[in-house]
């Protein structure tokens, strides 16, 4: 018997919200009035989390939108993304209490290890500086004195005075696929994250990282990133994979994934090799089509099926070890609706729990 699974969504923060994939439209913009709907729409509908993501030149800062969407939720649990270096690690601590105080205990957060606007830093410190600000957080946000003389940081500092509603740091998310990656994951996060793969691909990245963590005496969680398209047949449900693409040209698909400051990241080259593999009409496995990649940096594939198809593609993941989705779909409030009609009912699922 499987435990319950985390169902998360998105909110489209990044200018990343389309009818047709290529082609802006106003009223999907990023705006607070948009991003805002999406996240009551997956409150509404069940979702257990949803994902708030961070681009330094796209759309809405987070940390201002998590404290205003805060306090008009009082169920759904805010993954707020931290562009790691934006913020000194002990403000960011006492940011992320306020906001956990604000929500009642909601947050859980995504750390984001990217390079700051206007800098290159390779990948070994540029993860190292990802691993000492985990390290960073979960001492002052579990109440410690922090002694911390590192590469990048040399603090020594009490924690704030304003605790998480637990007392102790919310769980944090973090994915990536390069040595460097795997390496700050299996020391510093809770959920170790990944981009939609092949299921043989899957099983070894979990195993690996399993492996990795217990040499340094930890276990981890595992989550899973991905787009869905649900309807209620498959046929319906490809040729709304279809329509997404009708207007894309490859130039736009080009200069839309040169616009995010990973796109030569280890994860986005995985997406592409499997956009590359992918037969005729982008389906790279059963019912998980690469389409989406042609438009989007980061998370490029989606499930692709019936109602019936797209839960066991969801529980077969989880009988591989995933505890936790992150789902998205075009236009993103019209996707969760479906997703929450016609699939979410039939996942026995809830807040992650560590």
């Amino acid at each position: 018997m499987t435990s319950p699974v985390e169902v998360s969504w998105f909110s489209a923060l990044c200018d990343d919200d389309y009818e047709f994939l290529g082609q802006p439209d106003p009223a999907l913009a990023s705006s607070w009035e948009h991003c805002r709907n999406i996240v009551l729409t997956a409150e509404k509908g069940g979702f257990d989390n949803i994902l708030l993501p961070s681009g330094y030149q796209l759309g809405l800062d987070t940390t201002a939108f998590a404290a205003a969407i805060a306090a008009l939720t009082s169920r759904i649990r805010l993954l707020m993304a931290v562009r790691i270096g934006e913020s000194w690690p002990p403000q960011l601590a006492r940011q992320i209490a306020t906001l956990d105080r604000i929500t009642g205990g909601r947050m859980t957060i995504n750390i984001i290890s990217s390079d700051l606007p206007g800098e290159k830093l390779a990948s070994a410190p540029r993860y190292a500086r990802t691993l000492e600000v985990m390290q960073i957080l979960k001492a002052l946000l579990n109440g410690e004195h922090l002694v911390h003389h590192g590469e990048h940081y040399d603090i020594e500092i009490d924690p704030p005075r304003m605790t998480t509603v637990g007392g102790k740091c919310p769980p944090l998310y973090f994915g990536g696929l390069s040595e460097d990656a795997r390496e700050a994951a299996a020391q510093g996060c809770d959920v170790y994250l990944m981009w939609p793969d092949t299921m043989p691909a899957v099983r070894e990245i979990i195993s690996d990282m399993r492996a990795r963590a217990a040499r340094h005496g930890r276990t981890l969680k595992f989550g899973y990133r991905a787009h869905v398209i649900v309807r209620e047949t498959e046929s319906e449900a490809r040729a709304y994979a279809s329509r997404l693409l009708s207007k894309l040209d490859a130039d736009t698909g080009d200069a839309i994934r040169a616009k995010s400051l990973d796109s030569t990241s280890v994860g986005v080259q995985r997406q592409a090799e499997l956009r590359a593999s992918a037969g005729d009409e982008g389906f790279v496995e059963d019912n998980l089509w690469t389409g989406i990649g042609r438009a989007r940096s980061g998370c490029g594939a989606a499930i692709v099926g019936d109602p019936g198809q797209v839960l066991a593609k969801l529980r077969a993941y989880q009988a591989e070890g995933i505890e936790a989705f992150i789902l998205s779909g075009y236009p993103h409030a019209a996707e969760a609706d479906l997703f929450s009609r016609h699939v979410l009912p039939h996942l026995d699922h809830g807040p992650l729990m560590l």
